[in-house]
């Protein structure tokens, strides 16, 4: 009775790990994806605010923008994702057909690579044997290919992408459209700069890298942004008022 018990808390401890990863990298593409929506926004709104002061053009701008953005980062996170499940894809049928004609071959290659990672050859042979007979593609998938189950579908890294696009690019426009025309810049730049700080510490806790680091690299891209596209908004807006 403990052999199945343990080989269903196996299966349990699997399935709450491939969860628990697929959590993650949904976690990290709208991490990324409000990083893009707040700073590409900004951007474009801040521009705009440079060239003319006009309510209605950046309200038109920046909703345009928004859309826009959150569109193109929804086909570019479906075409990314799908390109590389493909390829995926195509790796592990080459490996199934390997598997089936030289089962004994893929065996030893799988044994001789647990050695090269360390193990004795007595047990990298065990370990080799137990995996193949566990589930052999699943071994030579993680162990030579280095895939693993923890992948984000395309349609949800697509969704994730696409509607943290979107909230993200709420904060600057709301800033510059909702406060008065006094200070509607100098909020735009705080919100943003708080905005960017926040998510690239919560990136780096995620990585566990340090998040002040990462903070400051996000803060500075964004400051960057908003100072090139303002300084071009003026200097278009100088030469063709709109």
């Amino acid at each position: 009775m403990a052999k199945p018990r343990r080989e269903e808390e196996t299966s349990a401890a699997h399935s709450a790990q491939k969860r628990l990863g697929s959590l993650t990298n949904s976690l990290r593409a709208g991490v990324l994806g409000a990083n893009d929506g707040i700073i590409s926004t900004a951007g474009l709104v801040v521009g705009v605010v440079g060239a003319t002061p006009d309510r209605g053009a950046l309200m038109v701008a920046g909703i345009a923008g928004a859309l826009a953005g959150a569109l193109s980062m929804a086909a570019g996170e479906y075409i990314s994702v799908s390109t590389q499940r493909d390829t995926e894809r195509a790796a592990l049928a080459r490996e199934h057909l390997e598997l089936t004609q030289d089962p004994a071959g893929e065996l030893e290659e799988l044994a001789r690579m647990y050695r090269d990672r360390g193990l004795s050859p007595e047990l990298a042979h065990r370990v080799a044997v137990e995996l193949t007979e566990h589930d052999a593609l699943a071994a030579h998938a993680e162990v030579e290919l280095g895939l693993t189950p923890y992948r984000v579908n395309p349609w949800q890294a697509a969704g994730v992408s696409m509607a943290a696009f979107t909230l993200g690019s709420l904060v600057p426009l709301a800033a510059m459209l909702l406060g008065p025309d006094s200070w509607r810049l100098a909020a735009t730049v705080g919100s943003v700069l708080i905005a960017t700080g926040a998510l690239g510490a919560v990136s780096a806790r995620m990585g566990g890298a340090p998040p002040l680091r990462a903070a400051a690299r996000c803060v500075l891209s964004g400051v960057f942004a908003m100072a090139v596209t303002y300084a071009v908004g003026t200097l278009l807006g100088t030469f063709a008022p709109v």
